[in-house]
C-alpha cells in the first residue's frame, strides 16, 4: 500500500504523531509511506496513493490555514487517493474538533475517496506539548489499523 501523510506543525507535536502513524503502517510488510510537511509538498505531482492521511494542530477548533488550503486544492490537484484519514493534536476540550472538520472537507474535495477509519485526536500537554503519555501509543496503533485495513 502506498501512503502519503501530510501534516503541518508548529512545535513538532503533529509531526511526531505523523511519524508514529508511519511507524505503525510500516510495521506491516509491503507498505510504502511518505511523510511530508504541507509546506514542502507539491500538489502538482502526478502520483496515486492508496491512502492519504492529513494531520493538523487544532487551532481555535479547526485545522490550520495551510491544511485547509491543501485540502481545498486537492479537488484540482493531480494527486489521487482511493481512501483517506485525518488526525489532529489538541489541548483541553478541543477533542476531535479539527479532525471532524478535516474529514468533512476532505470528503468534499476528494469525493471518490472513502474514509479509511474515523479520525485520530491526540492530546498535547500545552501549547508546545509534549504529547500526553497515554496518547502516544494510540498513534502507532492507528497506523497499524490503517495498514491492516488497506
Amino acid at each position: 500500500m502506498k501512503v502519503l501523510i501530510v501534516f503541518d506543525t508548529k512545535h513538532g507535536n503533529t509531526q511526531q504523531v505523523a511519524d508514529l502513524i508511519a511507524d505503525g503502517i510500516n510495521s506491516t510488510e509491503g507498505n510504502e509511506t511518505v511523510v511530508v510537511n504541507v509546506k514542502d509538498f507539491d500538489l502538482s505531482e502526478n502520483k496515486t496513493y492508496d491512502l492519504i492521511i492529513i494531520g493538523s494542530p487544532n487551532h481555535v477548533g479547526s485545522q490550520v490555514k495551510s491544511i485547509k488550503k491543501f485540502i481545498k486544492n486537492l479537488s484540482s490537484a493531480s494527486i489521487k487517493a482511493s481512501s483517506f484519514a485525518a488526525f489532529d493534536t489538541y489541548m483541553k476540550g478541543d477533542f476531535e474538533k479539527a479532525v471532524k472538520k478535516m474529514e468533512k472537507q476532505i470528503s468534499e474535495n476528494l469525493p471518490n475517496a472513502t474514509k479509511a477509519l474515523p479520525g485520530l485526536s491526540i492530546k498535547v500537554g500545552g501549547m508546545k506539548g509534549p504529547i500526553v503519555e497515554e496518547d502516544l501509543s494510540k498513534c502507532k496503533e492507528f497506523g497499524i489499523k490503517l495498514a491492516t485495513k488497506g
